[in-house]
């Protein structure tokens, strides 16, 4: 059985931070970003986490490529590092960096925050590391109270501005279930979507003394009109879950059926001149891509 081949070897070595030769230019904006000050503050209070990605320039030379890390590099240097941790690429392939990278969702923010404060960490020291201030670190690591399990293992997979939680406490368990289904089916996940569907939720359906605010201009009869409208678009929804994957695999057989009958001359001919609108309906149906169409 053959190895899969490994593409960085395993231990990072220390390099002289003048060895390290950017591959590409480092936008000038980015040091007035937020994100370069996010990760200026974890640098400063508990050092380089990830290495530098680099693979050695040319053999008779001691400098290294730098394929991973601009921005590290950049504030590495301006804090005076001599020496950087890197890992040594074993190919020379050209590889996109980050063009895949899966972002930390909100949920699994704020487990890491609890996890760190369970361990003692204050939040005086997550505050700087990670530039946020003391407010919204404690907002995050409470993010979850009063949301029940099953809305919140919807929403373990998103991001979404932790202001969502807050409008989504305000509804019944069954409530903030069938709100966050209709978010991820319709992939709108926001805060203006989440309180539109909070106005058009029945006072049953509230947790007492959480009345929504009433829109000015909006009578009582259509008020009522939009809780009847928004319970039937979620029943739309779950129907269409439902069947989705079978019409799916429906089209995709219809298709290739009628591709190949309609290849075959004697057929195409015999439609063209019999049944002209039939056929004209079997090549809409092998043109179209989705469900939508």
């Amino acid at each position: 059985m053959s190895k899969m081949a490994l593409g960085f070897e395993l231990n990072p070595i220390l390099v002289f931070t003048e060895k390290i030769l950017p591959s590409r230019k480092t936008p000038i904006a980015i040091t007035t970003s937020r994100k370069y000050s996010q990760i200026r503050s974890s640098i400063e209070e508990i050092g380089l986490i990830e290495p530098l990605s680099v693979r050695p320039a040319i053999a008779e030379t001691d400098q290294y490529i730098l394929l991973d890390g601009h921005t590290r590099l950049l504030l590495l240097k301006e804090l005076g590092i001599s020496e950087i941790a890197c890992l040594i690429a074993t190919d020379d392939e050209s590889y996109t960096y980050n063009s895949r990278i899966n972002r930390l969702s909100t949920i699994q923010e704020h487990h890491m925050i609890c996890r760190a404060i369970d361990r003692g960490v204050t939040v005086e020291r997550l505050s700087k590391a990670l530039n946020l201030n003391s407010c919204t670190i404690e907002r995050k690591a409470s993010l979850l109270v009063g949301i029940c399990p099953e809305a919140a293992e919807l929403l373990k997979d998103q991001q979404f501005c932790t202001d969502l939680v807050r409008v989504l406490r305000k509804m019944k368990p069954t409530r903030q279930i069938e709100c966050v289904e209709l978010m991820v089916s319709a992939n709108i996940i926001t805060v203006a979507y989440v309180q539109a569907m909070l106005v058009a939720t029945s006072a049953a359906l509230l947790v007492e003394g959480k009345k929504p605010k009433k829109l000015s201009g909006i009578s009582s009869e259509q008020m009522a009109k939009m809780e009847r409208e928004m319970s039937n678009l979620q029943n739309q929804y779950k129907m269409v879950e439902q069947t989705y994957g079978q019409d799916v695999l429906n089209l995709v057989l219809a298709k290739g059926y009628l591709t190949k009958l309609l290849e075959n001359p004697s057929v195409a001919r015999y439609l063209r001149q019999k049944y002209m609108e039939l056929l004209a309906a079997f090549e809409v149906i092998i043109q179209t891509v989705s469900l939508d169409q």
